[in-house]
């Protein structure tokens, strides 16, 4: 259990403090346009974010004359809330996605290409927990690496309220976090993906080693697929990968593309676009900067198969090494993994896996369905 406490009301002084730093003008908030797309049955939110074109890219070119301004070192007092433990404040996103987007991140700098510790697990899943038991969800994502969406070099979390990732659908229309539904939605997702369970009250060591066995397992899968020539985009050094939290769930994405240009069509047959995605995909939501990319999207739906193809490792060309693979999930949990193979796909597979001295053993239990 997190040794970590967390005051009581969170989720109310977070939002009064969002208000407050959005009519003060210290954080940067519009409303986003959204519309719902469906690939296979399942919903995706695309939702069209002016906010992000504000927003400064950290892993851009570099001045060597001046130091880049690091937002989580000595936070905005507009934009802090609270501390989290003693290795981590909680602060507001100056760039909003949605209201009430916040950040945790390190009191000190830690780089966010590096490896989470168990410290940063046990701050997360502490505030993961302390919104659901105040009656709120929380999604939260972890962006690492140049083909991720990360835009800070500055370790942290970000947070949305699954309410505020409803804000702007209309009345009836089906969405839900795409998180809550993975293990069943294997047949249906283009992207590899590693998830497992948590178990309310788990220990920071425990989450770590979970979080560590998703990253082999995600590290295995990329190692296998790169033996594939042309396959990663520039600057490939280490994985990338965006990492999922809710209150009972740890997702894995290794990604090798942060996004796909495609033409646009709209003022000319060959302007193109580009969609980069960052840890939102795993929550069943897309962001767009422009309204080029946003209308091309909804106007092509093949568009969004093609996106999620591209930005991980695709069953459809993965499958054969995924049946013979090895990995390394920690002792006692599930790994959900999808397989796709001569048109069959392996819905609900689980992996139960330990280690020992020599390496990982998997014992795999599978249950089949085809997917016309």
């Amino acid at each position: 259990m997190s040794s970590i406490k967390i005051q009581d009301g969170l989720p109310d002084i977070v939002a009064a403090r969002f208000q407050e730093a959005k009519e003060s003008g210290d954080l940067r908030a519009f409303d986003s346009a959204v519309a719902v797309l469906k690939m296979n049955g399942i919903p995706f939110q695309l939702r069209y974010c002016p906010t992000l074109k504000s927003k400064p890219n950290s892993n851009g070119p570099k001045s060597s004359s001046s130091t880049p301004f690091n937002p989580f070192l000595n936070p905005s007092p507009a934009l802090f809330i609270t501390d989290i433990g003693p290795s981590h404040h909680l602060v507001l996103n100056k760039f909003a996605l949605t209201p009430n987007h916040t950040i945790l991140a390190t009191k000190t700098f830690k780089p966010q290409t590096d490896l989470l510790a168990a410290e940063d697990l046990g701050a997360t899943y502490a505030l993961l927990t302390a919104y659901r038991l105040a009656g709120h969800r929380l999604f939260g994502f972890f962006n690492s690496g140049p083909h991720s969406g990360a835009s800070q070099p500055h370790r942290h979390v970000q947070f949305l309220p699954v309410e505020s990732m409803r804000e702007g659908l209309e009345e009836g229309e089906k969405w839900e976090l795409l998180a809550d539904g993975l293990a069943d939605a294997q047949a249906k997702i283009p992207f590899t993906y590693f998830a497992a369970p948590i178990k309310e009250g788990e220990s920071a060591e425990k989450l770590h080693e979970t979080y560590l066995a998703l990253h082999k397992m995600a590290s295995y899968a990329m190692d296998t697929f790169a033996k594939r020539p042309g396959e990663f985009g520039e600057g490939s050094k280490g994985m990338s990968y965006n990492l999922a939290f809710t209150d009972n769930q740890m997702v894995i994405l290794p990604r090798r593309w942060e996004g796909l240009s495609f033409p646009t069509g709209l003022e000319d047959p060959k302007e193109t676009g580009k969609v980069a995605l960052n840890g939102t995909v795993l929550g069943g939501t897309l962001l767009v900067k422009d309204e080029l990319e946003w209308e091309a999207l909804k106007r092509d739906g093949g568009m969004l198969k093609e996106l999620l193809n591209e930005i991980g490792i695709p069953f459809s060309t993965f499958a054969g090494d995924v049946l013979g693979w090895k990995g390394a999930p920690p002792s006692g949990a599930f790994v959900y993994a999808h397989i796709r193979q001569h048109g069959v796909d392996f819905a609900h597979i689980y992996v139960f896996a330990h280690f020992d001295q020599q390496g990982i053993y998997f014992a795999q239990n599978q249950t089949q369905t085809q997917i016309a």
